[in-house]
């Protein structure tokens, strides 16, 4: 009950003084709204980044490995004329692993180019044209919102038919169902057999809104998928319970195999996988973490300083205050309470705006680009509890030089 009546007399207390003084108040909640505002902002900021970039990485498939003529990662001791020399994957390859490979699921061969699509005087430009085989679908996670994906008739025999990405079938076909309409690429007709949802932009421009996808034995008919310029490569899943380096040693054999490399030889191709891509961004995380802790960090430092200076202030101001205060009774700890009580509330108080404030840009950035800012609940906890550490640093020595004020002194000052 004492603890209580403690609690209650001094959150009285420190009410009053606030609104007492009413600019002093706003000045020291400006200092700490700008501090939790900046440090809360970068975080958000970083964490969304994060979480669209790991989205994108996921997109690409945590167990699928990429046969390609490039490595994602290069090396320093490998002649970059040597990556010049490999030959691109080709279909064949890809039936060959197909037919060969044990521990994958799915396996696919994706070449794509960027044409021109037109239906009727509509004209969508710049748009990726991805030739695929059947278990493209397997591979490639993506959801259809209408139609449906093709048959095994359809990829196989090179039906001139296609999907389209959300944004296609808008530039296309406006408030039309694009379902079973005729587009034309490069002056030849393909039906449209669904419509992919909407992803959004991925941060390496691997969104499916503004691609179509073709079966890959219609794709022949219109493109040369040796050409390098389509960047072929053979997408490849592995199987339950297979480890992705497991897999990737079996696809190294099977392709020197193919290829009837020697054992003396080097492989004249790359095994990719997404893990490469979050290796090279962690290094990225840590320096982007470092900075908005320095940021942020300064931005709070400067609204400690400003509430502290404040504390002082209204110590100074109360002095007769306090010294009648405990000439009437009045303890240390009840002086001390009082003020660490007023310094946590403004603090609390800022820290709770600038939370706010990040909540609404969060919203305003989410419309302005097109990319999702969201607060998580570990940053708002952090607000929160930085608001109340800062609040009892800054508000400690203010609050124990009043708690030890002479009572006789403290009555008989000028202040």
């Amino acid at each position: 009950m004492l603890v209580f009546r403690l609690l209650k007399e001094s959150f009285l207390s420190a009410i009053s003084s606030l609104v007492v003084n009413k600019m002093r108040t706003f000045l020291s909640l400006l200092g700490i709204t700008i501090g939790i505002f900046a440090i809360i902002s970068v975080f958000t900021v970083i964490d969304s980044m994060k979480k669209s970039i790991t989205d994108s990485i996921a997109s690409l498939g945590n167990n699928v490995v990429y046969v390609d003529k490039w490595p994602w990662e290069f090396s320093n001791d490998y002649p970059w004329w040597k990556y010049l020399n490999r030959p691109v994957p080709s279909a064949k390859e890809c039936e060959e692993l197909q037919q060969r490979s044990k521990k994958a699921e799915a396996i696919a061969f994706v070449a794509t180019s960027n044409k021109t699509l037109e239906y009727r005087s509509n004209s969508a430009e710049n748009v990726s044209i991805v030739s695929a085989t059947e278990d493209y679908d397997k591979i490639r996670s993506f959801e259809i919102e209408k139609g449906r994906y093709f048959s095994y008739f359809e990829s196989n025999n090179g039906s001139a038919k296609a999907i389209i990405g959300s944004t296609v079938a808008n530039l296309l076909f406006k408030e039309i169902n694009p379902i079973g309409k005729e587009i034309k690429l490069l002056g030849r007709k393909i039906t449209v057999l669904g419509i992919f949802k909407k992803e959004g932009n991925g941060i390496f421009g691997n969104s499916i809104d503004n691609s179509i996808i073709i079966p890959l034995n219609y794709g022949r008919n219109i493109f040369d998928m040796r050409d390098e310029g389509l960047n072929p490569i053979i997408m490849v899943k592995a199987a339950n319970n297979i480890e992705i380096d497991e897999l990737k040693d079996e696809l190294r054999g099977i392709m020197r195999s193919v290829r009837r490399l020697r054992p003396v030889e080097e492989d004249d191709f790359a095994l990719n996988q997404a893990s490469l891509i979050t290796q090279g961004f962690e290094s990225v995380f840590q320096i982007v973490d470092l900075a908005g802790l320095l940021i942020g960090g300064l931005a709070i430092l400067v609204g400690g300083f400003g509430i502290a200076n404040i504390m002082f202030v209204s110590v100074k101001e109360r002095t007769k205050l306090i010294g009648i205060e405990k000439a009437l009774g009045a303890k240390n700890y009840f002086i001390l309470v009082q003020f660490l009580t007023e310094s946590v509330m403004l603090s609390l108080m800022g820290g709770l705006i600038g939370l706010l404030l990040v909540y609404i840009g969060t919203i305003l950035g989410s419309r302005a680009v097109d990319m999702d800012f969201a607060m998580s609940f570990g940053n708002v906890f952090s607000g929160v509890l930085i608001s109340v550490v800062i609040g009892i640093v800054s508000g400690l020595a203010p609050a124990i030089s009043a708690s030890k004020l002479n009572p006789v002194d403290a009555i008989n000052s000028n202040f």
